[in-house]
């Protein structure tokens, strides 16, 4: 039976993976949330941590006041489903397709119902089930990750606080964490607002433990007419260039047919709680009013892409010396 609900999850990734896991452990997922105008611009990101401070929660950041708020619920109030993504906490619903807030407490209030279309998933298969590649497989790492939606429509109202804030039309980007922890190091961005419609970038680069030892890992994917241009670790892709300033972050990566520049700008963000092994901290600076200029071409330097993604998500967090002396 742990066989099969191993090769389920694995599989699966957007479903939870908490079901008898012993702490620590953590799992959240994150919905991205831009209206028409890009003037609404927030995540709601729900979760579970088990651990001596144990408990669920329901994160709101505002994207364009940079602005976070936490909402503990006791574990009791937590219910996930063992055969497809669907989670509970509280009196709030969340899913691939949709979510449903209702919190009333004394950090504010959020109600409102919103629902996804046409969302476009990492695709799975089982030599590389989701964004992880083959390590998905690996027991017992630090930290997992899914894509469960690189780029949907979204429809539906959310009243925060006073404001009732109208998303139909606008456009969102779902994915998620589960395991032990974040990593000591990372940087992560995302942006599904290019130029051209239906293009979406996610990269993440960080702190990888690994047989008692450590390494570089990253993973990015770029979905561009239909098509998905990976570049990561585990397809031999590699590192020209990392440069972290106080403004921006510069990452080059090439394989054997692309090469792929980012440049991606820094900006005021609102502090996140992330894990650790012990606890829950707010930790974890997020903004989404950054931008990142990609331009992908060919080794033979035909520029196959090249444009500026705005309402860009961006969290550049921890050891950043270990991360950039790492190769």
């Amino acid at each position: 039976m742990k066989i099969t609900n191993f090769y389920l999850k694995t599989m699966n990734p957007a479903m939870f993976h908490g079901h008898g896991q012993a702490p620590p452990f953590f799992e959240g997922w994150y919905y991205k949330l831009v209206g028409q105008d890009s003037y609404q611009r927030f995540a709601i990101i729900p979760g579970v941590f088990f651990g001596e401070d144990g408990h669920a929660f329901v994160q709101v950041l505002n994207g364009n006041m940079a602005k976070s708020s936490y909402h503990r619920f006791d574990l009791s109030e937590f219910w996930a489903s063992e055969e497809n993504f669907e989670v509970r906490i509280g009196d709030n619903f969340f899913s691939k397709d949709s979510i449903a807030l209702n919190i009333d407490d004394q950090l504010g209030q959020v109600y409102g119902k919103l629902a996804f279309q046409g969302l476009k998933p990492w695709p799975v298969s089982i030599t590389s089930p989701g964004i992880m590649g083959w390590y998905a497989w690996v027991p017992k790492m630090e930290c997992y990750h899914g894509v469960l939606s690189f780029d949907h429509h979204i429809q539906g109202q959310l009243q925060i606080n006073q404001e009732m804030l109208d998303f139909s039309g606008g456009r969102g980007y779902i994915e998620k964490d589960w395991g032990q922890s974040f990593p000591e190091g990372y940087i992560w961005f995302q942006s599904n607002h290019f130029d051209t419609k239906e293009t979406s970038l996610t990269a993440s680069v960080a702190v990888i433990p690994w047989l008692g030892s450590a390494f570089r890992g990253f993973i990015i994917g770029l979905w561009h007419q239909d098509r998905l241009y990976r570049f990561a670790t585990y397809t031999g892709a590699k590192i020209e260039r990392l440069e972290i300033t106080d403004d921006w972050v510069n990452w080059i990566v090439q394989d054997r047919r692309y090469r792929l520049e980012m440049t991606a700008s820094r900006a005021e963000g609102g502090l996140l709680h992330g894990p650790t092994r012990a606890q829950m901290l707010q930790r974890v600076e997020e903004n989404m009013s950054a931008t990142v200029d990609i331009q992908l071409s060919t080794r033979n330097d035909e520029v196959i892409f090249d444009s500026l993604g705005r309402n860009t998500a961006m969290e550049v967090h921890g050891d950043l010396d270990r991360l950039l002396a790492m190769k």
